[in-house]
């Protein structure tokens, strides 16, 4: 089981980033995607979920509006589209992928790091 990011770096207050993370070694249309989110010395966090087929996104209130998590499960990928950043959304980002049935199963992708400042 693979979940590999990509699309972390450096950008600038008010810039964008799309992240990916492709995953391999199960079903990923069965199981539903998460991004995380760590800063540093605080709780990881939710930035926003959707669930298997696509149907229903979910996303903690800072983020409304200014990220967007979509899939592709024809590319077994899932994306978060960054927009408006600021400062505090500096973190470690984590893929996290989530199944319910016939039994729970998780997996978490290795995160990549996300600096915002000028």
């Amino acid at each position: 089981v693979q979940l590999v990011e990509s699309g972390g770096g450096l950008v600038q207050p008010g810039g964008s980033l799309r992240r990916s993370c492709a995953a391999s070694g199960f079903t990923f249309s069965s199981y539903d995607m998460s991004w995380y989110r760590q800063a540093s010395g605080k709780e990881r966090e939710l930035v926003a979920v959707i669930t298997s087929r696509g149907g229903s996104t979910n996303y903690a209130d800072s983020m409304k509006g200014r990220f967007t998590i979509s899939r592709d499960n024809a590319k077994n990928t899932v994306y978060l589209q960054m927009n408006s950043l600021k400062s505090e959304d500096t973190a470690m980002y984590y893929c996290y992928a989530r199944s319910y049935f016939p039994s729970s199963k998780s997996y978490w992708g290795q995160g990549t790091q996300v600096t915002v400042s000028s």
